[in-house]
């Protein structure tokens, strides 16, 4: 039953002098309806033929022909079934031809009428697939192109209708009678009718058309600027990222670029973190006409719009924060706090920063704050935020989300590389002081034991000189492993601190007990402690304090002549920590390397060629050990042959009220709560 023939063709065939025309489907859409809209404004009409494509262009069409079937004496509409669409005959007759017929690749009408006749016979071309626009369907609206007739000579009107009224029969042979009646008329109408086609109504339908088809137009354009814009405003944060993994810099891109896109009036972008309560504003974008808050404290904890996305961990706006109880996009009410200024508590954030529509964006990574970016409108201007400019902020947001976790991790790797390095030097200079200061002792001890052993008849003199040699070698590796293992444990953080109230004085006279046992010994400077009686007591643990004390000393005594002085001060600096100093008037310490000296296993004069002992672990520990104990340690010096101050604090034990401080016989302090009568 199916026809492979156009109707197209055949009429051109039947009318040789006729030229088709090109019309896209928009065209053909403005002059279906003028036509059909001739028939509903009352025109007189006898036969009315439409043929869709398919059913779905009929559906949109249905309602129309409804009414066309009340003012025309036949109504014949064709369609290809895609669901319920049938051959029956109800207010009009609907022929559901099969998709292989050539019927499915054309859009007909034909209006026939005692003084009115049209008729639009088109064909759809279809595009070649090379030269078809890659992003877009190549049968899909307006892309669509048709090659036809649109008429209204009465003669090619009705060919056209008896064309189409053949292609009916086969499909509803039950309609013959109906049919040859409708021909007959045609013979009348084509002889007797005339034509007076009004062209204004076809004028209005393509103007309409056409002005739509603008529009549609214009709204694609500004979709395509909205997406341009907003790519190119990604792609430089994206290029600002790939250019510097520096959060400041990345910062400082996106606030501009951001504030210069959508025109607005105050951009901030700051970090933080859902637990703080304030911000200090440091990268802002500002429009005309608006307050900087560079610099500003900006409250966070008493900002109930930033509690609300810490809470939801999505954007949150307001369109009008002057308004009160503010209104959020889900209409959910949230009064606002009159106390939220940054800075008289009274004054409200809202009214003195002029803030009109507020818009707040969280910077997320894992479901973890880590800043925001807020828009402020300023001056009396309300502002409705669209989902093409949220979709923006958004998409920066979230770049921005990106570059801080790049730049933390980036830094992560610098931390790690450096520690990596400082490892890599502590196992070099390991290396080298071990074998030093191992080997060295090591000979020493075998040569003075080779010898007692094979010279027995060796003088008692002698004999005690070798004793003694090693001896003093035994315990200089045993101060090397003593050293290592103690830093090992400090840095690994195993210590366990036991800390307690203590006088500073009891500990220096520990740390100097042994030392002056040296004194008597060798020649050393003369130390002295100056530690005045009235002190607070330290919250320490005097084994390590002591410690501290001994190589700080030790250290002292190495660098400073015999005839040169050590001493000890130390006084309150502040109400919370003491400060003590150790300084000598020995070889001083360059200014470059002040700080160095604190490093594991430094050497001023290098590890092999020293003149004096040691390991280069002493003021290491010490760093640790006062670290651990709540302190600060540093050196000064005025340079080299000048001396050297070595400052450490430490915290000061807190009295309560009624607590009396008192020594005991053995000089510890004891705290004892005093009751008033």
């Amino acid at each position: 039953m199916s026809n492979p023939t156009s109707v197209l063709e055949d009429l051109l065939q039947a009318l040789p002098d006729l030229r088709p025309q090109l019309y896209f489907k928009s065209s053909l859409t403005a002059l279906s309806h003028a036509m059909e809209d001739q028939v509903l404004a009352g025109v007189d009409c006898s036969l009315v033929i439409a043929s869709f494509q398919r059913e779905r262009f009929y559906r949109q069409e249905a309602h129309r022909y409804l009414r066309i079937s009340e003012r025309a004496e036949q109504v014949y509409v064709l369609a290809a079934p895609e669901t319920d669409f049938t051959s029956r005959s109800d207010q009009y007759e609907t022929i559901a031809f099969v998709p292989t017929d050539a019927l499915a690749q054309e859009w007909h009408l034909v209006v026939v009428g005692p003084r009115y006749a049209a008729c639009l016979i088109c064909r759809e071309k279809q595009v070649p697939v090379a030269t078809a626009d890659a992003t877009m369907p190549v049968a899909t609206d307006q892309a669509r192109r048709f090659e036809g007739i649109w008429t209204f000579d009465r003669q090619t009107v009705c060919i056209a209708a008896n064309l189409l009224l053949d292609r009916i029969l086969p499909y509803r042979p039950e309609l013959g009678a109906k049919l040859a009646q409708a021909k007959a008329q045609l013979q009348i109408e084509q002889q007797t009718g005339s034509n007076d086609a009004d062209p204004e109504p076809f004028a209005e339908r393509l103007v309409t058309y056409l002005q739509a088809g603008q529009y549609k137009l214009l709204k694609a354009y500004r979709s395509i600027a909205a997406k341009e814009r907003k790519e190119r405003l990604v792609n430089s944060i994206t290029t600002a990222i790939r250019r510097s993994l520096d959060p400041e810099e990345i910062f400082t891109v996106a606030v501009r670029e951001l504030g210069q896109a959508l025109r607005i009036c105050r951009c901030l972008i700051y970090r933080c973190k859902e637990t703080d309560t304030h911000v200090v504003i440091q990268h802002e974008y500002l429009g005309a006409a608006s307050g900087s808050l560079l610099g500003q404290r900006w409250a966070l904890q008493d900002n109930p719009l930033f509690q609300e996305v810490v809470q939801r961990k999505e954007r949150v706006y307001v369109a009008d924060a002057q308004a009160n109880p503010w209104v959020l996009e889900d209409e959910r009410v949230v009064l606002p706090t009159r106390s939220i200024a940054t800075g008289s508590q009274s004054e409200s954030v809202v009214q003195r920063w002029t803030i009109e529509s507020w818009l707040m964006v969280p910077v997320m990574h894992q479901n973890r704050l880590l800043g925001m970016v807020e828009l402020h409108t300023c001056g009396g201007t309300l502002h409705e935020w669209t989902d093409a400019e949220l979709g923006l902020v958004d998409a920066i947001a979230a770049q921005i989300g990106v570059a801080l976790i790049q730049a933390e991790a980036y830094a992560n790797l610098e931390d790690l590389n450096q520690q990596l390095e400082a490892l890599d030097l502590t196992r070099s200079n390991l290396i080298a002081i071990t074998g030093h200061e191992l080997r060295t002792p090591l000979s020493t001890i075998q040569i003075c034991l080779e010898s007692l052993s094979t010279e027995p008849d060796m003088p008692p003199e002698l004999r005690q000189v070798m004793l003694q040699s090693a001896l003093t070698d035994t315990e200089r590796m045993r101060k090397l492993v003593q050293d290592f293992l103690t830093l090992s444990q400090l840095e690994s953080g195993r210590v366990q601190w036991h800390l307690e109230a203590l006088p500073l004085q009891e500990c220096v006279d520990l740390a100097l007990s042994s030392i002056r046992t040296r004194q008597r010994q060798s020649d050393l400077p003369e130390i002295t402690a100056q530690v005045p009686p009235d002190l607070p007591l330290l919250k320490t643990d005097g084994e390590w304090l002591v410690e501290v004390f001994s190589k700080l000393l030790d250290n002292a005594c190495k660098f400073t002549g015999p005839q040169g002085r050590i001493m000890i001060q130390a006084h309150a600096n502040g109400r919370q920590m003491l400060e003590v100093t150790v300084a000598d008037t020995g070889r001083g310490i360059e200014p470059n390397r002040l700080e160095t000296v604190f490093d594991r296993f430094y050497q001023e004069e290098g590890a092999l060629r020293r003149t004096t002992g040691g390991t280069g672990l002493g003021l290491a520990i010490c760093r640790q050990i006062i670290t651990g104990l709540g302190g600060r340690i540093w050196a000064e010096s005025a340079g080299k042959d000048r001396g050297s101050q070595f400052h450490f604090t430490l915290p000061i034990a807190r009295s309560e009220p009624g607590e009396k401080r008192t020594q005991t016989k053995t000089g510890r302090s004891k705290i004892s709560r005093v009751r008033s009568n």
